[in-house]
């Protein structure tokens, strides 16, 4: 295994390589100059190239061994990606302080999603052909067909709003559970169609295999068969969903946490968006990519832990 995760690592380079490079093409050369836009309109000439000098933009782009993409490239690897054109505030300590808000709201949102679709998932698969089985690939299919946006909505209006059982808009004196327990909820509840339709065609798969019927043909009980025997066997492609899922917790929500104010990485993003701040968003993809090279790595070694037919040799 050790000369397999090697490997894998080292075909990660030409990777991040590569989304360094289409960040740097997109966000230095498509967007084109925007010093003049970080001066401002009534700028001089020498702010303008004061500001450029700063940043690195009076250098070549490629042809130089102090060129905007070798700075570029440094700067990500080192994770020192400067500071943000709007408030001009570092934006690690940016990353560093929205992480915290979004892993709060997205680790819970995560969990339970993840937990009752799982469950439920088992019992529908279970009884196949039943009513409780149409019915729940019915709501599945209506639950995937509303807007996630009708969702936030329809809870911040009638739970927060209406009936008074959240808190609608984020406030710092709020202990974490209260801001993050609706944008959660409404996180879990907009989630469950689409994870719920397809953990019970997993579950489906393996309820069909000739070792369900031996292993209730020598008496064991309905919940053995299910927890134990057939969600261990199901395990492949569920860490495949899980684990590739968990770099974008650490990403945030854009629509829950710019809906209820949460001050995370999803709303800096959007309002890194909205100021065209190209720095906070080139750090954020950068961060995203890497996260998710290191977590498809962690899902390949995972197959081998659950299941032994799986070998890396």
């Amino acid at each position: 295994m050790t000369a397999y995760i090697i490997r894998r690592l080292l075909y990660t380079l030409p990777i991040v390589f590569g989304v360094l490079l289409i960040t740097f093409v997109l966000f230095n050369i498509v967007s084109g100059d925007v010093s003049d836009q970080i001066a401002g309109k009534a700028a001089s000439a020498e702010t303008i190239e004061e500001i450029r000098a700063e940043y690195g933009w009076d250098k070549p782009l490629f042809l130089s061994r102090d060129s905007q993409f070798i700075n570029h490239l440094k700067n990500s690897l080192t994770f020192n990606f400067g500071r943000s054109w709007s408030d001009r505030e570092l934006i690690i300590d940016k990353i560093k302080r929205g992480a915290g808000p979004s892993l709060c709201l997205t680790v819970p949102m995560f969990i339970g999603t993840l937990a009752i679709s799982i469950s439920l998932a088992i019992i529908v698969a279970f009884l196949r052909g039943t009513i409780i089985d149409v019915l729940s690939v019915f709501i599945c299919v209506a639950m995937m067909s509303i807007p996630f946006l009708s969702f936030i909505l329809f809870g911040q209006y009638f739970l927060a709003f209406k009936w008074g059982m959240f808190p609608v808009f984020f406030w710092p004196d709020l202990p974490v559970y209260k801001y993050v327990a609706l944008p959660a909820l409404i996180g879990i509840v907009a989630g469950l169609g689409g994870n719920l339709r397809f953990y019970r065609t997993v579950m489906l798969d393996e309820l069909r295999n000739d070792y369900v019927r031996t292993a209730f043909a020598k008496g064991l009980g309905t919940g053995s068969v299910l927890f134990r025997h057939v969600l261990k066997n199901a395990m492949i492609p569920i860490i495949t969903q899980v684990v590739l899922a968990i770099p974008f917790l650490f990403l945030g929500s854009l629509l829950l946490e710019r809906f209820f104010g949460i001050p995370g990485l999803g709303y800096l993003m959007i309002d890194a968006i909205g100021a065209r701040d190209f720095q906070i968003i080139n750090a954020m993809t950068f961060i995203g990519a890497i996260l998710f090279v290191v977590f498809n790595l962690i899902t390949d070694i995972c197959y081998s832990i659950v299941d032994p037919r799986v070998s890396f040799e």
